[in-house]
């Protein structure tokens, strides 16, 4: 048979995929979808690989506290992708057999969509989410979901029902967010790649504090259809993996094929964009000749200890770009400064609750579950608002499209959004960098993950492209560093340039490690069922962060 996308594994496939390990010929710890196919074509079964992922979930995940829920389908799903494998004649996806995980804002039909909330524990979807779907369409085994920062409202990866995720390299920090959940077990090999979403920060920040690539797509690219919202203006969808290769095909596997009528946005995608591969001439491109911005006010040059990291790691990444040939130009332009786009741009306070009240009122929507915000926020009800929320959340309840300071903000986003476009039209600029988050991954117990940089992305709709930058020193909590990450923006419809370009950059600098206690090999079991995860609940939440207090 042809499996349509083991191409990819000639190369990028690990050098032990094949090596035989407990009784498989597949290690999951660091595994590409290249290396899935590798032992896909040597005789390894696709439940096998399912229950090495399974295993180390049931195994390791206690140690981050990363996954909400398992998918009790995938281990027959799993059969019946081995079935189709032996079958005669049979084509399958790109994604066959390659196990995902998804950030639990995101609707599947098999499992309760909460956005790690109490109050939507029993929230049921009946369809799937439309990237879940295409997700399946190309093959993919979804395994389960994913802890957040509750409503995804948040950087620090903490809620109601999923508790606090970890850091995988620093146990005393957060993993980013509010995908958190998404990128911490991404970086332990509990999956070879999962989704997130992202508001402001949120499909980046957890790349950049787990040393993975993580891609914001321009707005429309990718449907929002059957996500749990936030704001229509600035909401995506968008893959977080371990390696360029990885994030290219899933990029090419949930971008919109046509226009999806429950997401207008996409109606913006441009001739010709529609059904692009991004793998195919991923190898193609060089950092020769490009021509990169480096945004100085997104830096933080005060000295510190968590600071002087992030700094030296983007510093010596410019050296490598010009090393490698690409032309680095500095912009110090006041117009970027974090601060004043969040308070003149950001639009989730007007369109947050309507957004939110429309998806509860779905007819497809099943189980129990609040009616409104409102009714989520209302007396009796367990959730998580952070005590620098509070006035947010109460402005959010009030808030309305309708708002004359609404119409203020998206003439603000629409002149930032014509001011980036002179700024990359100005030098001919390829790309523009920065670093993700000005500081280290905040620690655990910390109000907000302050000092990140993704709002330039959120409000324009630009696409931008969190990767590996270095490691700070090593600590008692954190043996190998905790990682930083870059930003790597380009000009809408650009992804293909973007992961071109930073696929040079990983082949440059190859600065991603695992985690220490991720390297454990555990073996593999032999399961039945897919064994239950329970959610931590309160008792993993941090004193500091009160349930159902919104005062």
């Amino acid at each position: 048979m042809q499996l349509k996308g083991l191409e990819y594994s000639a190369i990028f496939a690990l050098s032990n995929a094949t090596i035989a390990w407990g009784q498989l010929l597949f290690d999951p710890r660091e595994a590409t979808i290249a290396s899935v196919h590798n032992a896909l074509h040597s005789g390894e079964s696709c439940r096998n690989i399912v229950s090495a992922f399974l295993s180390r979930i049931e195994a390791l995940d206690g140690n981050i506290n990363s996954i909400i829920s398992l998918d009790p389908e995938s281990l027959a799903i799993a059969s019946q992708q081995d079935a189709l494998f032996a079958s005669q004649n049979a084509t399958v996806g790109p994604l066959f057999c390659v196990p995902v995980l998804l950030k639990d804002n995101l609707d599947t039909a098999s499992l309760p969509t909460t956005s790690g909330s109490l109050a939507l524990a029993d929230s049921r979807p009946s369809i799937d989410a439309a990237v879940v779907k295409a997700l399946k369409d190309a093959g993919a085994i979804i395994l389960g979901k994913t802890n957040l920062q509750e409503l995804a409202l948040e950087g620090i990866s903490v809620s109601s029902l999923g508790g606090q995720t970890i850091n995988p390299y620093d146990t005393d920090r957060t993993p980013g967010g509010s995908s958190g959940g998404s990128g911490a077990s991404v970086a332990a090999s509990l999956a070879v790649l999962a989704l997130g979403t992202d508001t402001i920060n949120s499909v980046r920040s957890p790349a950049s504090a787990n040393s993975l690539f993580g891609l914001r797509p321009t707005r429309g690219l990718v449907s929002r259809a059957g996500v749990i919202p936030n704001s229509h203006t600035q909401d995506a969808v968008g893959p977080i993996a371990r390696c360029v290769e990885d994030l290219a095909i899933a990029l090419s596997a949930i971008a919109s094929k046509q226009l999806d009528s429950e997401d207008n946005s996409t109606a913006l995608v441009p001739e010709g964009v529609h059904g692009t591969d991004y793998y195919m001439d991923l190898a193609s491109g060089s950092l020769e000749g490009k021509t990169i911005g480096v945004l100085e006010t997104f830096f933080d040059r005060t000295s510190s200890n968590e600071t002087d990291p992030v700094n030296e790691a983007m510093d010596a990444m410019v050296v490598s770009l010009q090393e490698a040939g690409a032309i680095v130009v500095p912009i110090d332009d006041a117009r970027y400064n974090v601060n004043s786009i969040l308070s003149s741009c950001e639009t989730q306070k007007f369109e947050l609750r309507q957004e939110v009240d429309k998806y509860l009122s779905r007819e497809s929507l099943r189980g129990q579950h609040p009616a409104t915000l409102q009714n989520l926020y209302s007396e009796g009800n367990s959730f998580l608002v952070l005590p620098p929320q509070y006035d947010f959340v109460k402005a959010v309840l009030k808030g309305s499209t309708r708002d004359l300071e609404y119409e203020t903000v998206l003439k603000n986003i629409q002149d930032l959004t014509t001011h980036l476009h002179a700024t990359f039209a100005t030098d001919r600029l390829d790309a523009i960098i920065y670093p993700q988050q000005r500081n280290l991954p905040v620690r655990i117990g910390a109000a907000s993950q302050h000092g990140r940089n993704g709002i330039l992305a959120g409000v324009t709709g630009f696409p931008s492209l969190a990767l590996p930058a270095g490691f700070s020193p090593t600590t008692d909590t954190a043996p190998i560093g905790i990682p930083v990450g870059l930003e790597l923006m380009g000009l809408p419809w650009t992804e293909a340039k973007l992961l071109q370009m930073a696929h040079g950059v990983q082949a440059l600098t190859q600065i991603r490690k695992p985690p220490v206690w991720a390297r454990r090999h555990v073996p593999v079991r032999n399961y039945v069922a897919v064994p239950s995860v329970m959610p931590k609940g309160s008792n993993s939440i941090p004193s500091a962060y009160p349930l159902g207090v919104l005062s």
